[in-house]
């Protein structure tokens, strides 16, 4: 299944493995799950997980962008003809479009208002969750 994945759910999983996030993460380091990005998302993963506060392993930090990065879905989006809330968002968007991806998975769904999204669904780490689940119940 192909997801965009907002920088604060791989924080989050990363943070606090056993939450809903953490089991997303965990999907992803199985190849359950496939992330779609770009080059500006990879970059904003980058650089936000090397923020000192998080005080992540660089080797770790090293193994899942690799990972992403091997496994995932790198796209060319063009760019959005309306803009979001916070600007910061719209590679996500843009990535989610361009991939044609079943969903956004973000902990801020605020910044993606649906009537700027183009049928992109957006969900919270537990949304998606649920919705994954009854995905296995049906095709698994």
């Amino acid at each position: 299944m192909n997801i965009v994945l907002d920088t604060n759910v791989l924080v989050s999983g990363l943070l606090s493995p056993f939450g809903p996030c953490g089991e997303i993460i965990r999907m992803i380091s199985s190849s359950e799950l496939t992330l779609a990005f770009d080059a500006r998302i990879l970059t904003e993963y980058q650089d936000v997980l090397v923020r000192p506060k998080f005080r992540f392993d660089k080797d770790k930090i090293d193994v899942i962008l690799a990972h992403i990065e091997h496994r995932g879905l790198t796209v060319a989006p063009s760019p959005l003809q309306l803009s979001l809330p916070d600007i910061d968002d719209e590679p996500f968007l843009e990535v989610a479009i361009a991939a044609k991806v079943v969903c956004i998975v973000t902990g801020t769904q605020v910044h993606f208002p649906p009537g700027l999204c183009q049928g992109v669904t957006v969900f919270s780490p537990s949304e998606f969750l649920t919705y994954y689940r009854k995905q296995c119940v049906i095709y698994c």
